[in-house]
């Protein structure tokens, strides 16, 4: 297995993140790298989301453990491979929310093609999480 994370704290709160996630088909406006992205029915279990990165071809991602204003995982299949991405969002003391991404590669050759594969998934998450965060912040939907 290989995994990533990443984690930003916000004056958002889960709430206002959520509403970010939960509305795919504007995820783009705030993750750059997004050419086109379509969600096949409610933001819930099961629910497919084709997704087409800048310059690549598109992507399925299946949602799991949907859990409201908490947390859900996207899970894609590449060459034999699950590349399950976790996105939670801890309630601070303050008010504020720390939300987390965590990629986790398994299958074969996951500890070999990891290194490459899993920077090249996750390399902009910095990026696109401190977009998400200012949206929200900011209550721009």
């Amino acid at each position: 297995m290989w995994t990533y994370e990443n984690a930003i704290e916000t004056t958002a709160t889960p709430e206002a993140i959520w509403q970010y996630w939960a509305d795919v088909e504007r995820w783009g406006d705030w993750n750059a790298d997004l050419e086109a992205i379509r969600i096949d029915g409610p933001f819930a279990d099961g629910t497919l989301i084709t997704m087409t990165p800048g310059g690549q071809e598109p992507v399925e991602l299946w949602l799991r453990d949907v859990v409201e204003n908490e947390h859900f995982i996207d899970e894609a299949q590449f060459a034999g491979l699950v590349l399950r991405t976790s996105h939670r969002l801890d309630r601070l003391a303050d008010g504020g929310t720390r939300v987390l991404y965590r990629l986790e590669i398994t299958g074969p050759d996951a500890d070999q093609v990891g290194p490459e594969l899993g920077p090249a998934v996750s390399g902009d998450w910095p990026e696109t999480m401190a977009a998400l965060v200012k949206c929200a912040e900011q209550g721009r939907l």
